[in-house]
């Protein structure tokens, strides 16, 4: 069953591409970032987990915004932090 933030996040398709990167990593000088994530409450676009600051997963934990999907062209899934579940 589907959580009740993925089911209020809806699934907008992302805007505008960040050719250069995470904005966060690009900005303190690394360009080491993966794959770019796509905040679904307030538009924040930040790396990935398995990139080496993760800030998307920081910026959950400073916001609480529960519900980021993926920014990589082709792909549409999306992650809830809070429930841990994907959609």
């Amino acid at each position: 069953m589907i959580c009740q933030h993925l089911k209020e996040s809806g699934d907008p398709e992302p805007q505008s591409r960040y050719a250069d990167g995470c904005p966060q990593c690009v900005a303190a000088g690394f360009d080491d970032w993966v794959h770019l994530r796509l905040c679904l409450t307030c538009g924040v676009v930040a790396c990935c987990d398995s990139s080496p600051r993760q800030h998307m997963s920081a910026h959950h934990a400073e916001s609480g915004h529960p519900v980021m999907r993926s920014f990589e062209p082709g792909e549409t899934w999306r992650w809830c932090f809070d429930d841990e579940q994907l959609g």
